[in-house]
């Protein structure tokens, strides 16, 4: 796009985390990843721990379909009980429709790096740049320097790291592999191959094979026992580190039908002697940039502070109230690149720590959470132009169909379409977890799948692509729809009403007069703005393609039967069917306000809907989790607030200590760790997505047939200039503007056509040719 390359734009800031020590905690370290392999690097001269994550490393092995097949006989019970106003029966009968939990996402191998020379410590330092997706340190030991890069390769699914020392001879350093899992290495010739498994029956869980090949220029390289080389007398060496697994697909058993992990990983390493350590970084580098690269954001008169490190200037802002638009920047930023880290992978999208973790039980299991988290790790991928991203949840939501129409019949006894529930893993587990023992505000929800399904709608609306929309959105839209239609039963207190039942709202409480808290009732809001946003969508798709008026049909009549919004005595939008209090009105879910953000059919000019919803989230507060806090961020963006908006980006900031941190200033809540890594806490890495997709939100809205620009844009925000920007509609946008209102804006199309443009007070209709759009404002 024209303006962010011409000389008159605003010249782009390095985007760099930098630190003068080496980390000491995980919320310390720093994260590189190309996808599928990635790293914790802490840094540290005497010893430099590495902790290696590989995106298809977890526990167990493919669902049995068949489990519970009488689980739904408990339905109707539940049902009479609700319709009975008997809630604590059916909060206990819920129990009877859960099964088993999800599995462990994995930690792979520990690489530590150990130097050997003596002396003092001193200058170190250490960073991470986001525009090339390197990290680096440096430091002096008795006198030497030694200067460390370290990159996680796509194009060659590796993890390089290069090693120097000023003068010749004085690099000394041992390499080292470890695991927590069970495993064994075997050390030969500048090559360390550890292999293992993930816990559980070695006969039934995935393995794994990590092979390290180091070189060095001058010097030797030694075996030190079965598990370690030792580097002498170099000035340079590098390590290659590559990793398969035994993972074949959800449907697959990782041993019986296990891919070839030890053959794949023995091609990874052999594949890079074609290439230099500059060839892997350079392919890396453009591979990286290629997507990093379109989407750029400057705000007012912005400057890379090299006095503070990024710590400290988030300690810096926390405590004076912001002022600091480059650390907004780089927050922005930096979610886009752990997004483009974590999420290449075909059929395994990013989970709760994305892909990285030092912890051998991460977690929440480091699972996929679907009453709102995964959801949220992939609000950024449209609009900051990433959008590839979306890959790898477009298989797993396919394994998920599969799996999920087993789960609609064996619990809940609906006979078409798909369903999945709270939480999933790699297998695309799709029953509703707890063990039959569990509370059903944590455990008994369905509504996953039809939730997760939107966002292959929205991939749809940003790009246009029909071919997409026929092959891969529709069909599972359509059968997460179809369950839906399936589910809904009719009010019998109000004949012709549609609603759920049993129904929760996700991780909430009701009270009902009498005192008493339940989680199970009939008709719970967020049910049915799911159900809402999904039926509409697909409506909208079936359209689009031409197909299936029937289903269209039944969509239509059953939309004008289901139980609509209410509006409680507080003026609030009512969570719960009846205006029940809140167990907690401060509480960290507000999966009501669903159909405000991230779903779209509580729109702006529902003057009604839209003050309920600003009433409910002036209840709830601004203190709350990371993650929560990122959503809060857009849904005061849709109801146009920016200043408050801005005040929950700015919350989201909020310096937050290793959780082992034992200091007398040690700050808990959730916000920002040390690292940037979202603080739930512990960490949970759909706040920085979060927080990233609503930056986006406050400058730009669409629905395909009009831009809103700046539409939530705060006082501290009133110059700046943003590239790359995508819209609904196929659009994506350059734009600059001065004193609160867009200046310029350039636009490219995916096809011909009149869009809307809403700038301020000033409204204009824009004629679009496919292509380059220059001059629009």
């Amino acid at each position: 796009m024209a303006m962010c390359l011409t000389a008159g734009a605003v010249e782009r800031l390095p985007m760099k985390l930098w630190y003068n020590s080496p980390a000491t905690f995980f919320e310390e370290s720093l994260p590189i990843g190309n996808g599928k392999i990635g790293a914790l690097i802490y840094g540290g001269a005497d010893h430099n721990r590495l902790y290696l994550n590989d995106i298809t490393m977890w526990t167990g092995e493919p669902v049995d379909r068949n489990a519970d097949p009488d689980a739904h006989k408990w339905i109707e019970p539940i049902r009479k009980a609700l319709f009975a106003e008997d809630y604590a029966t059916a909060d206990s009968q819920q129990k009877h429709v859960q099964g088993k939990n999800s599995q462990y996402y994995q930690p792979l191998v520990t690489l530590h790096l150990l130097d050997n020379n003596e002396g003092e410590v001193t200058d170190y330092y250490r960073e991470l740049d986001l525009d090339s997706a390197l990290c680096k340190d440096t430091y002096k030991k008795g006198g030497v320097r030694v200067a460390r890069e370290y990159f996680a390769s796509n194009p060659d699914k590796v993890i390089a790291i290069r090693l120097k020392a000023d003068g010749k001879g004085t690099l000394n350093t041992t390499v080292e592999m470890t695991a927590q899992v069970p495993y064994k290495t075997k050390a030969s010739q500048g090559q360390l191959t550890t292999t293992g498994h993930a816990l559980g029956d070695e006969q039934s869980t995935i393995h794994f094979c990590t092979i390290l090949k180091a070189s060095a220029d001058g010097g030797s390289i030694e075996t030190k026992g079965d598990t370690a080389l030792v580097i002498s007398g170099a000035r340079e060496a590098t390590i290659y580190i590559v990793n398969e697994t035994s993972f074949n697909g959800a449907d697959k058993h990782p041993v019986k039908e296990g891919a070839a992990y030890v053959e794949n990983a023995i091609d990874d390493a052999w594949h890079l002697v074609n290439f230099s350590y500059e060839d892997l970084r350079g392919r890396h580098i453009a591979d990286y940039k290629a997507i990093y690269d379109r989407f750029y954001l400057s705000i007012g008169n912005s400057t890379l502070d090299k006095t503070r490190t990024t710590e400290q200037q988030l300690k810096d802002y926390t405590d004076n109230g912001g002022g600091n638009p480059y650390l907004e920047m780089l927050y922005t930023q930096y979610g886009r690149y752990l997004l483009i880290g974590c999420s290449r992978t075909p059929s395994v999208p990013a989970n709760l720590q994305g892909l990285w973790t030092p912890h051998l039980k991460s977690p929440w299991r480091g699972n996929y959470t679907m009453n709102i988290n995964i959801e949220e790790n992939y609000w950024p991928a449209e609009a900051s132009n990433i959008q590839e991203m979306v890959m790898p949840l477009e298989g797993f939501i396919k394994s998920l169909s599969e799996n999920g129409a087993y789960t609609a019949k064996n619990y809940y006894g609906v006979n078409r379409g798909w369903c999945a529930c709270h939480n999933s893993d790699i297998w695309a587990m799709t029953n509703p977890v707890g063990e039959k023992t569990n509370n059903p505000k944590y455990y008994n929800w369905n509504m996953g799948g039809a939730w997760l399904v939107n966002t292959l709608w929205t991939h749809y609306q940003f790009g246009l692509d029909e071919t997409y929309l026929r092959e891969t959105a529709y069909p599972l839209m359509k059968g997460a729809a179809e369950f839906c239609l399936g589910w809904l039963v009719e009010n019998p207190n109000k004949p012709g009403e549609l609603l759920t039942a049993p129904s929760t709202s996700p991780e909430n409480e009701y009270k009902q007069p009498s005192g008493r808290k339940g989680q199970t009732l009939y008709g719970a809001t967020a049910d049915l703005a799911i159900i809402r946003e999904l039926l509409t969508n697909t409506a909208a798709a079936a359209k689009v393609l031409g197909v299936d008026k029937e289903l269209q049909e039944e969509i239509e009549e059953t939309l004008g039967k289901l139980s609509p919004y209410k509006i409680g005595k507080l003026g609030n939008l009512q969570e719960w069917y009846h205006d029940w209090e809140d167990s907690d009105y401060k509480h960290r879910h507000q999966s009501h306000l669903i159909g405000l953000y991230p779903g779209t059919h509580i729109t702006f000019d529902q003057t009604e809907l839209v003050s309920a919803c600003n009433k409910s989230l002036e209840l709830k507060g601004d203190k709350t989790t990371g993650w929560s806090t990122g959503w809060r961020i857009n849904l005061w963006a849709r109801l146009r607030n920016g200043e408050q908006a801005y005040h929950l980006f700015q919350k989201l900031l909020t310096y937050v200590s290793p959780d082992k941190y034992k200091g007398e200033d040690k700050r808990k809540s959730g916000g920002t760790y040390p690292n940037l890594f979202d603080a739930h806490p512990p960490f949970q890495i759909d706040g920085n997505f979060g927080g990233t997709a609503g930056v986006c939100e406050m400058l730009v809205q669409s629905d395909g047939e009009t831009l809103t620009l700046l539409p939530a844009i705060p006082e501290q925000w009133s110059d700046g200039e943003i590239c790359g920007i995508r819209a609904r509609g196929g659009y994506e946008l350059d734009m600059k503007w001065q004193g609160g209102k867009v200046v310029s804006l350039d636009i490219k199309a995916v096809r011909k056509g009149t869009v809307k443009i809403v700038n301020g007070q000033q409204t204009i209709e824009a004629k679009v040719k496919e292509g380059e759009n220059k001059g629009i404002i």
